[in-house]
């Protein structure tokens, strides 16, 4: 059997519990998926060590705040708290947890969503799965041979596993930065390389440093180009504890070695650091192979992109894709897809498709 929806929403992370407030109401029928075993999103997966006082750019979600909290809790917890709380208080029926395994063209023009929970047959998506679930790594000739540990920072949890230990971080972005500040008080050595030389801003990250980030990125995927990094749009933070780190020599940055070799990593010219273990604060890409049946990438490796939606196909959403994969983003990614799936769904030519109860239909 398969359940028709108006909306399917796969994620229930920041941009996919906006969706969902949004959804709740517009008055479609919808409803909600995550594989995660609880609210939070991936930052129910950070490390403890990444308190609330450190975590940049936890945004409140629309309609309720999250609220002051202790500086010094995980902001794991904190976020996964408020996550839940915000479920129940506007009753979110996220089924979790579920598996979405593929996304497909029905003949009648419906989109058939199958998951470990059931078949459902949806008039519109709205996939806000983010890209948590895959980490990225680099090829570099002589990985294979490494005798120490690789470790990818969606397996990070802290530096107590460092103590003594010679680390090279490998990475641009925040994630970085905030992992190589705490493991080199504990770390014997520990080096920075990265493939461009960093950027620092200094002051706040205040909306109109954000519009032109998002601007920026959604350029790119406009192009059909795979979306940047957050950082090359944002820059890193410039904070006290940062120059201290910058003055003490931990944050000074090499450029990318050439290659790995059993005891550490080389350059071209020769030079060398050993090294127990690899941090691969690499970043991470769009968790998007359940929709590769639907075939939305194109030449240039991307997805082109009109705002939320996908330029080829009006009936999905990609929020956490392009512009709207930063936290800042979210909230308004979430609102503008719901409004844009509600023009679609009960607009001129529609009549008799408005919202309606949830039926169950032979496949």
């Amino acid at each position: 059997m398969t359940y028709d929806v108006d909306v399917a929403v796969i994620g229930a992370g920041q941009a996919g519990l906006s969706a969902g407030y949004f959804l709740r109401r517009s008055g479609l029928d919808f409803v909600m998926f995550d594989h995660a075993p609880r609210p939070g999103g991936a930052w129910q997966h950070r490390w403890p060590t990444l308190t609330l006082g450190r975590a940049h750019n936890i945004h409140d979600l629309p309609g309720m705040a999250l609220g002051e909290h202790e500086p010094w809790r995980p902001a794991s917890e904190v976020v996964s708290e408020y996550f839940a709380r915000y479920e129940a208080a506007f009753g979110l029926d996220v089924r979790r947890p579920v598996e979405v395994s593929r996304v497909s063209d029905r003949a009648d023009g419906r989109l058939l969503v199958e998951t470990s929970g059931g078949q459902y047959a949806a008039r519109a998506l709205i996939n806000a799965t983010g890209t948590w679930d895959r980490p990225f790594w680099p090829y570099y000739p002589g990985m294979e041979t490494f005798r120490g540990r690789h470790l990818h920072t969606a397996n990070y949890r802290g530096p107590q596993e460092f103590a003594g230990k010679r680390v090279v971080v490998v990475g641009g972005g925040a994630s970085a930065v905030q992992a190589l500040l705490e493991i080199a008080e504990v770390a014997a050595a520990t080096t920075w390389v990265t493939r461009r030389p960093p950027v620092w801003r200094e002051g706040p990250f205040d909306q109109e440093r954000g519009r032109e980030a998002v601007a920026r990125v959604e350029e790119r995927v406009r192009r059909g180009l795979p979306p940047a990094s957050v950082v090359s749009a944002t820059g890193l933070l410039l904070t006290d504890e940062v120059r201290a780190a910058r003055e003490s020599g931990v944050l000074r940055r090499l450029p990318v070695f050439a290659r790995v070799n059993p005891g550490g990593v080389e350059w071209a010219d020769g030079s060398a650091v050993e090294a127990d273990v690899i941090l691969w604060a690499t970043g991470f890409r769009a968790a998007l192979d359940h929709l590769a049946p639907l075939r939305l990438r194109g030449p240039g490796g991307g997805i082109v992109m009109d705002g939320t939606r996908v330029a080829a196909d009006p009936r999905i959403h990609l929020l956490g894709y392009g512009p709207s994969a930063s936290t800042i983003g979210a909230n308004r990614a979430g609102r503008g897809a719901v409004r844009a799936v509600a023009r679609l769904l009960t607009g001129p030519g529609t009549a008799g498709n408005g919202p309606r109860e949830k039926i169950v239909t032979a496949v």
